[in-house]
């Protein structure tokens, strides 16, 4: 039993992200801790709760947690989720509360109630969670490990090609609060980086046959993903977009999907051209070895993982 903490901004893909840890039995959903990043974070908790009510999960907390950036003011995504933030899904508004708790004491209650048992799965940025080490640090020693949608390193075209912050090389986690990812890479914390070169990878995209199972399925979360895939396509882009936070839910299910390697990486925080850049160092020689050394994602069964998805929800 995997027990984890959704740490997200939903985003269509953070919900897609909810839907397929609701739908694994060998996962512990202990609390999704909403952070402001697609959009405010009055939304993003809105929409979580709004994805837990639509396939009847009201019994998981949800919690708001930070409103901004750790340092400086939050910027506009570029891309756009729909008016809703969840491709135009128009779901109820939610009943469920919210905790009274705010996320970074949730964050802070849950991993040190159970030393060593909670991942952390952060599909939005870090400033939740580079908030709770820098208040209780303590913590660091205690979490499981992060499974994180994080940075874009140079490993393929669509790490260019895809960028997701409002830099040409940037991912939209790091971008909105490089100071919470610089702070958590060089935390100590065991780390697991999904970048943009594994989580939009040409290789991710639903076929005709995967789509028919999903408009064929009577499963509200099917019906969500199905939307979303629609919203995106209609705008120009590829599915991958309705799925880029799932597939850190997908490698806590079943770690062989994914590929690691260890390498130095260091997150630029100046204001520019490369606010939010993840650099990975992997030369041969002259090594910046002061630099954080965490395992990033360099290969991934796109297959599988767009099998697993469908087979969850539909």
């Amino acid at each position: 039993m995997e027990r984890i903490i959704l740490d997200c901004d939903p985003g269509m893909d953070d919900s897609v992200a909810i839907l397929l840890a609701c739908s694994d039995p060998d996962i512990r959903l202990e609390a999704v801790t909403a952070v402001n990043g697609n959009y405010p974070v009055e939304t993003t908790c809105k929409n979580a709760r709004k994805i837990l009510e639509l396939i009847g999960r009201t019994d998981i907390p949800v919690a708001m947690g930070m409103s901004h950036p750790m340092v400086r003011k939050s910027p506009k995504d570029p891309f756009s989720h729909g008016s809703d933030g969840q491709a135009e899904a128009f779901l109820p508004e939610p009943s469920m509360p919210v905790m009274e708790a705010h996320a970074v004491e949730v964050i802070r209650d849950v991993v040190s109630k159970n030393p060593g048992e909670i991942t952390i799965v952060a599909t939005g940025p870090m400033s939740n969670i580079g908030m709770a080490i820098s208040l209780y640090p303590d913590l660091i020693g205690k979490i499981k490990r992060i499974v994180a949608i994080s940075g874009a390193f140079g490993l393929n075209a669509a790490s260019f090609l895809n960028a997701t912050g409002d830099t040409p090389q940037s991912e939209w986690n790091v971008y909105v609060d490089p100071e919470a990812a610089r702070l958590v890479y060089g935390s100590g914390i065991p780390l697991k980086l999904i970048g943009l070169d594994i989580a939009t990878d040409f290789g991710v995209d639903f076929n005709d046959d995967q789509i028919l199972r999903l408009r064929a399925s009577a499963n509200p979360g099917a019906r969500f993903l199905d939307k979303a895939v629609s919203f995106v396509q209609s705008r120009g882009f590829s599915s991958y977009c309705a799925v880029i936070d799932a597939i850190a839910v997908a490698y806590v299910i079943d770690d062989s999907l994914i590929s690691f390697s260890g390498y130095h990486v260091g997150v630029d925080i100046r204001d520019g051209l490369t606010l939010g850049m993840t650099v990975r160092d992997g030369r041969h020689h002259f090594v910046w070895k002061d630099l954080p050394l965490v395992d990033i994602a360099v290969g991934a069964d796109y297959a599988r993982f767009l099998e697993l998805v469908i087979s969850s929800l539909a």
